[in-house]
């Protein structure tokens, strides 16, 4: 049996600190927000929905007690909706989707809406604590050591410098400028308040004013870290072909930290028919891929490899990739890995300049590349994120 997505749907991205727009709606409200839309849209029979599934990283304070259930419960789909929250750090949007895609080829589920939620402005990346960050035990023996520094290995490693991380970022804020003026992102909703009246309609990281020159300027984020807290030491530990760390990763070359939530209505041939919902993709495949913990980084070209093999297809064979921009040099390292052209590659900018609102986004990124895939008439398309403790995620959709 096949796995169809009939539509996603995403909200802007808000900035997520405590100036940012959405910082008085509440995670539940945003995922709500968004199958409401759904519901709307299509005049979905919300009976034939079987389960909720949401990825969200920090599963505490507003986003604690399953938020999948508490969005559904809020989303006046009926009493029969259930909801399972999960987490697989950044790759927890793309993961619910492909769990959903997993339940409808078994047979087991018919309709599921799968995506994910992070309302970081409200809950803080970390705020959830962490044996694997936090316990000696499990540190230590691993070298595990922030992202940032993880980032900044990959570019000590293989050799991409400050202009070249630099240089990604600027295009990744120009060609998200360029999409934004020209209304791509039609999955897009904005966000309301309780009366109904917008408070967000736009992506707010957006920067079209955005130069390498005043990139430039920034200073790197983690150096002081890797020094002080002997993070480098302990990376140069693991890597000893690499002396020094280079520090070249800082706040306009890394993911903006913001506020979303996107859902997909995942199901079978027959429950579409049922409904009258016409497929949009189909999921051809979908892969993970452990790494070494400590460089952390680098799983997304053994997971594009691994979903590429299983879906009897080469890089040539995808038309555009989605790749989670959590660092320049990730995705430049990723591109190197799976032979693709940046040409090919998030080709409406990426997290640099949208946001990565942690457990949101791989759904965000589905739903960009079929908006895309569409608009260029295209057919193939492969989304993939690299993921916290040295994994990798990814998933080849093709158009129906």
């Amino acid at each position: 049996m096949e796995a169809y997505i009939f539509d996603a749907i995403r909200t802007v991205r808000g900035k997520g600190n405590r100036k940012g727009a959405l910082i008085g709606i509440t995670p539940t409200e945003l995922a709500t927000q968004t199958l409401t839309a759904l519901k709307e849209k299509h005049d979905l029979d919300t009976t034939q929905v079987e389960d909720v599934i949401l990825g969200c990283v920090g599963q505490v304070m507003d986003q604690a007690a399953n938020i999948a259930k508490n969005a559904a419960q809020h989303s006046q789909y009926g009493d029969h909706l259930c909801g399972v929250t999960l987490n697989r750090f950044c790759g927890s949007g793309l993961e619910s989707i492909n769990q959903a895609a997993a339940y409808v080829k078994s047979g087991f589920r018919q309709l599921i809406i799968a995506g994910g939620v992070e309302s970081m402005s409200r809950v803080k990346m970390g705020a959830d604590g962490g044996g694997m960050f936090m316990d000696p035990a499990l540190a230590i023996p691993g070298h595990i050591v922030p992202q940032g520094i993880s980032a900044d290995l990959i570019a000590s490693k293989y050799g991409y410098s400050r202009d070249d991380v630099d240089q990604f970022a600027y295009t990744s804020q120009m060609r998200a400028a360029e999409a934004e003026k020209d209304g791509r992102f039609a999955s897009r909703i904005a966000v309301k308040d309780i009366n109904g009246i917008d408070v967000l309609n736009t992506d707010e990281n957006i920067r079209p004013s955005t130069t390498v020159e005043g990139l430039a300027t920034l200073k790197p984020s983690f150096a002081m870290m890797g020094a002080m807290a002997g993070f480098d030491a302990v990376a140069v530990d693991r890597y000893p072909e690499v002396e020094t760390i280079a520090h070249v990763h800082h706040a306009g070359n890394s993911s903006a930290i913001v506020d979303g939530a996107a859902i997909a209505l995942v199901g079978s041939k027959a429950i579409g028919e049922q409904l009258g919902l016409k497929p949009r993709f189909k999921i051809r495949a979908a892969a993970i891929h452990g790494t070494d913990p400590t460089i952390m980084l680098t799983g997304i070209g053994p997971a594009s490899h691994k979903a590429l093999k299983q879906a009897g297809m080469k890089p040539s064979d995808i038309d555009l990739f989605e790749i989670n921009e959590a660092f320049a040099a990730v995705v430049i390292k990723a591109m190197d890995d799976i032979g693709v052209d940046h040409s090919k590659v998030n080709v409406n900018g990426g997290a640099i300049a949208l946001g990565h609102p942690l457990g949101a986004t791989g759904c965000m990124l589905t739903s960009t590349l079929m908006d895309e895939l569409e608009r260029r008439d295209l057919n193939t398309g492969l989304v993939t994120l690299c993921i916290g403790g040295g994994m990798g995620i990814a998933s080849i959709i093709e158009r129906v």
